[in-house]
């Protein structure tokens, strides 16, 4: 088993906490556009915002990978979507970097998000049977996600 490192760098244990999930079956996609929507939020509003996006009251808006995604009626949103699976862990996500503060002592109303990365993880490939005993490929890509917050 390999040891994971964190992308963040000048990382400063007094004013930084930091927080991680790996390997998990989530859209890359996905979480690479809640990421750049949650950067430079508090926790509590980033909180709030992937609720209502679980809830469908609130769109994340694609930039990067919007191809054929569909307008929404949500204020600054031009194309977005739902994606209630990745909001879902990031909400886990973030649950867990406000327990790591809390025990390390910060004051939780002053933390901003500084720093919100996304990476590809490993390719777990298989196949599905298909008709005529032929068989087509499945590949899962999982997704590391880490979150830094700072002290303001």
């Amino acid at each position: 088993m390999c040891g994971f490192k964190y992308a963040f760098q000048n990382y400063d244990k007094t004013k930084h906490v930091r927080s991680a999930i790996r390997e998990k079956t989530i859209s890359h996609k996905h979480a690479r556009e809640i990421a750049v929507a949650i950067k430079g939020m508090s926790i509590e509003k980033a909180r709030d915002y992937l609720m209502d996006v679980v809830r469908l009251k609130r769109a994340v808006p694609f930039r990067r990978y919007k191809n054929e995604v569909g307008h929404k009626s949500d204020t600054g949103v031009m194309s977005g979507r739902y994606p209630k699976k990745a909001a879902g862990e990031f909400i886990k996500l973030l649950d867990n970097l406000e327990s790591n503060a809390e025990y390390r002592g910060m004051d939780l109303d002053r933390l901003r998000i500084v720093n919100a990365t996304v990476h590809k993880g490993r390719k777990i490939e298989r196949f599905t049977p298909r008709a005529m005993g032929r068989a087509s490929p499945k590949v899962d890509i999982l997704t590391h996600v880490e979150l830094v917050a700072q002290e303001i």
